[in-house]
């Protein structure tokens, strides 16, 4: 499968590290109900038919044994591994705090054919993450974390990671990694702890791609609604004030895959839930991917990412609230309710009280489906209108730091781009270039 990621990482300028063994649904002829509050919340079986797996690989430097190394030496890393099959990988360390300047990159052999990719950056600043000072960044168990590259089924695997700062960032293949190398001034000092690891999603009977015709799956679908019905679903559950200042302006609820429809393994995961007072604003972003993907993958490519934030990232759950494929349909993310205001970890300094929706894919050079726009405009016209956003308009948000210094007040779209909110490329270019369709959808499905 073609990977696409996108980096804005500082430049090459010493030795590589090698990688070491070592409201009550309403009830359709399609869909069972579910209720939209529960939802995601780990009361059914996820019907897993084959569990996934984390392979987890430290990352050491060349061994002294072998003669200094430097420079164009070093650079290349390490000959390729064959490694037990996974679809997912990314790179971790110790500590949350602290930041990996210089390049990851790794290159991967497909499953079946022995082919092996190009060389493939990994985005080392990423700012999906729990906020700073919040339980879930400083309970010990969060690490720094790459973001994840969804590669699809894979059985080798070749990692180098070199050092340093700059702005070489743009060369992609070995002999321009071992010129910036060459180059380089002081390295930069790489933090402790660094590991490769590699996710298996596995399958579920739910997930395995085989959906009813229309899309659904099942019971694991929180079918949609029209406007009225969404009103009066929302009325019955008393969703306060926000609502009653709505009015008419609440888009009609689209339909979401449920966790189980996606075959999420609740075991993983805390058994708790954290929230916010309300839902103010929505971060969009996209998971820096290959576009190639079919629509059947989507339910794996959200059980790596899952298993990445939880087991190796060390965060309590799924960092995005919802998540949107191409094929324009919404899955559900973090558990706690798809109605509720949880609280995620998606856009660094500004998880409290906001969303994020994250499309499957990279859009820096790529234009994202009209489909997968409109997806993103059904779910926040509906759920930001559940507690009174305008879509079109404005909020102002106090930064937890990050971007913006903490206790800063920002003034920001409703329906924004991660880069709003932190120092990031994502969601790509294209992507960020029509979040003002997606508000303009969005509004008319609030009848504004």
């Amino acid at each position: 499968m073609r990977v696409l990621s996108v980096s804005s990482l500082g430049a090459l300028t010493s030795a590589a590290l090698l990688l070491t063994p070592v409201l009550p649904a309403v009830p359709t002829a399609a869909a069972a109900p579910v209720n939209p509050a529960s939802a995601g919340t780990g009361g059914g079986a996820p019907h897993t038919a084959q569990e996934g797996s984390t392979q987890s690989l430290p990352l050491a430097a060349p061994s002294a044994d072998r003669g200094p190394r430097t420079g164009a030496e070093a650079a290349p890393g390490l000959a390729p591994r064959t490694v037990k099959p996974f679809s997912l990988l990314g790179v971790v360390w110790d500590d949350a705090d602290a930041e990996l300047h210089g390049r990851v990159q790794v290159r991967t052999r497909t499953a079946g054919t022995g082919r092996w990719s190009r060389w493939h950056d990994l985005d080392a600043h990423s700012g999906d993450a729990p906020d700073p000072g919040r339980e879930e960044r400083t309970g010990g168990a969060a690490r720094g974390a790459t973001a994840p590259l969804w590669v699809g089924p894979s059985d080798g695997v070749q990692v180098r990671v070199v050092p340093g700062a700059g702005d070489a960032h743009e060369a992609t293949d070995g002999e321009a990694v071992k010129k910036a190398a060459r180059a380089g001034g002081a390295r930069a000092a790489l933090p402790a702890g660094l590991r490769l690891e590699l996710i298996d999603p596995g399958t579920t009977d739910t997930a395995s791609g085989a959906a009813e015709p229309g899309g659904e799956t099942g019971g694991a679908l929180i079918p949609p609604l029209d406007r009225a019905q969404t009103s009066a679903e929302a009325a019955a559950r008393g969703l306060g004030i926000e609502f009653a200042d709505a009015g008419d302006h609440v888009g009609p609820r689209p339909g979401i895959v449920t966790r189980s429809g996606w075959g999420a393994d609740e075991r993983l995961r805390e058994k708790n839930f954290a929230y916010g007072k309300t839902v103010r604003m929505a971060f969009v972003h996209h998971t820096a991917m290959g576009n190639d993907y079919s629509c059947s993958q989507s339910p794996s490519i959200i059980r790596s990412i899952y298993r990445y934030h939880v087991k190796s990232s060390g965060w309590r759950d799924i960092g995005y609230n919802f998540l949107v494929d191409k094929c324009g349909k919404i899955y559900e993310g973090r558990a706690g309710g798809v109605t509720e205001p949880v609280q995620g970890a998606h856009t660094y300094g500004f998880n409290g009280n906001t969303m994020g929706v994250a499309v499957l894919g990279s859009f820096g050079s790529s234009q994202p489906s009209k489909q997968a726009l409109d997806g993103v405009a059904k779910l926040t016209a509906w759920k930001l209108g559940l507690y009174g956003a305008d879509v079109r308009g404005k909020t102002t948000m106090t930064s937890g730091g990050g971007k913006y210094a903490k206790g800063k007040r920002v003034r920001m779209n409703t329906v924004s781009g991660h880069r709003d909110g932190f120092n990031t490329e994502c969601p790509g270019a294209r992507l960020y270039a029509k979040l003002g369709t997606i508000r303009a959808t969005a509004g008319r499905l609030q009848g504004r």
